[in-house]
């Protein structure tokens, strides 16, 4: 069941001492992949604006003309109602802990109900300390490879943000495309099966004779398990009579 989550309602994303330029642009570019555009920069190292952010967003630079910045964590979020923090490692502190996808789950919950809910991203280099952590309502821990637990700032903002729009947003989670041509009804693959039966019986493929029935049975079992599509019925025809040609010309 998917959420009341409107147009333009989503979290906010806040960059705690972003470190390089280049880690916010590419950031950008990531939310705004997944539909989040609402960014807050908490003291940037190298000062804002930052050219090389720009240059990095590539298309995505009306996230950073939104964005806006702040001295402090606490500033930042302080208009939020519920602030999930994202870690990779085991923290002393005692705070709910969700995974990513469950997290934006309860964040898109949250919005719809409307609440304004932000995400924490720390520095590239360490990511967020105790004390950002304690401005946050419930963590976010990304399942990494404990040997190497250490996620690029966009790539997490990516992961977190992919997850928002699984949790939001309508998703197809399969399908085909058809390639200009539509399924192929039962009536099609009924007379694809008899075309082949004929051939194959004046093949004498059917042998002995009192296995052609199950044999039948089994090919027929072939046609309803393949997904064929109405170009496929035609190409099997096809190649069905050429192949018949080819065998009488002499």
């Amino acid at each position: 069941m998917r959420l009341g989550v409107g147009a333009g309602m989503t979290p906010t994303f806040v960059l705690t001492r972003p470190q390089m330029g280049e880690n916010i642009g590419a950031a950008a570019r990531a939310m705004l992949n997944f539909g989040v555009d609402r960014m807050r920069i908490v003291d940037p190292r190298d000062g804002w604006p930052n050219q090389a952010a720009v240059a990095m967003a590539s298309g995505a630079g009306r996230v950073l003309d939104g964005a806006t910045v702040h001295g402090d964590l606490a500033g930042a979020v302080a208009d939020c109602t519920y602030v999930y923090a994202t870690t990779a490692r085991q923290r002393d502190l005692t705070k709910e802990v969700l995974s990513p996808e469950e997290a934006m789950r309860d964040a898109a919950r949250r919005i719809a109900e409307g609440g304004h809910v932000a995400v924490l991203f720390g520095p590239e280099r360490a990511g967020l300390e105790n004390e950002d952590l304690v401005q946050a309502n419930a963590l976010i821990s990304v399942p990494v490879n404990p040997e190497f637990p250490s996620l690029n700032l966009a790539q997490c903002v990516l992961l977190v943000g992919y997850e928002w729009m699984r949790a939001a947003g309508d998703i197809t989670p399969r399908s085909t495309e058809m390639a200009g041509t539509e399924w192929a009804n039962g009536d099609e693959v009924e007379h694809l099966a008899r075309h082949f039966e004929e051939r194959l019986d004046d093949a004498g493929f059917f042998f002995p004779e009192h296995k052609a029935a199950s044999m039948k049975v089994n090919l027929r079992n072939m046609w309803s398990r393949m997904p064929l599509t109405r170009a496929d019925v035609q190409a099997l025809h096809g190649m069905l009579r050429q192949m018949v040609r080819w065998a009488t010309r002499g």
